[in-house]
């Protein structure tokens, strides 16, 4: 499938659950929202940070690893109606700044009118392609992303793009979705598995080498095994979290 139509098809699948206040976009099964928070590891007080941005599409919790101190620049890659944002921005303060990048325009109309329900004024919320980031050089202290990566069609060039924009001894916290086993070529042209998270997902040796090759120092810190079982219907895939350091 061409990656023009990949995006084309999440946009679509993604403008969906936004509107509808529904997750299901990287599960291939619909449990409750706060449900899906708790198994992928977040507390109940981050759940009940901005509930109406918990849309139970992550695969993770890369907030938990980030490190991130306050004054810092973040940058959230596919921050959708911007669970991990809001959480990010507490701990970076009024000194520092959130940056969300989505390309759904219903994800990012979602985000908006949760920052100003809440007023979170230190974060902004930009519509845009994870390849082609309209971020400056060198200007990020911490990159955060949660089950997104996946979905894009050139996975090298989001790596790419993510070091670019990292300060020198920046790092990046990636939660996502890895193979085991390659799928069939139906298994990849399935749209609910594109959309899922499954059908434009790498082998998890490749996806790591991607990383390494973009430039980055590969840390692996965690493999969630179980989530196959509970959320993926005993698909081959796990969920990995990993520390890039620039």
């Amino acid at each position: 499938m061409e990656a023009k139509k990949i995006k084309q098809i999440i946009k679509d699948k993604y403008g969906k659950i936004a509107n509808s206040n529904a997750g299901c976009g990287c599960q291939c099964r619909c449990n409750d929202s706060e449900d899906i928070s708790k198994e992928i590891g977040y507390s109940q007080e981050e759940i009940n940070n901005v509930p109406e941005a918990n849309l139970g599409l992550g695969c993770g919790n890369p907030i938990a690893h980030s490190r991130i101190k306050e004054g810092d620049v973040v940058l959230d890659l596919g921050s959708g109606a911007g669970f991990d944002s809001f959480l990010a921005a507490k701990k970076v303060g009024p000194a520092g700044k959130v940056i969300g990048v989505d390309m759904t325009q219903e994800m990012l109309n979602k985000a908006k009118a949760n920052a100003k329900k809440y007023n979170y004024d230190n974060v902004e919320f930009r519509l845009g392609d994870i390849e082609d980031l309209s971020v400056e050089d060198n200007m990020i202290d911490v990159i955060i992303t949660n089950c997104v990566i996946n979905l894009a069609p050139d996975k090298l060039k989001v790596f790419k793009e993510a070091y670019r924009v990292l300060k020198k001894g920046g790092r990046m916290y990636i939660s996502d979705i890895v193979l085991l086993k390659q799928l069939t070529q139906e298994q990849r042209d399935n749209e609910e598995l594109v959309t899922g998270c499954i059908g434009g997902a790498m082998l998890k040796d490749e996806y790591i080498e991607t990383i390494k090759k973009s430039g980055f120092e590969v840390n692996v810190l965690n493999e969630d095994k179980d989530i196959s079982k509970k959320q993926y219907q005993g698909l081959p895939l796990v969920s990995l979290s990993i520390e890039a350091i620039k």
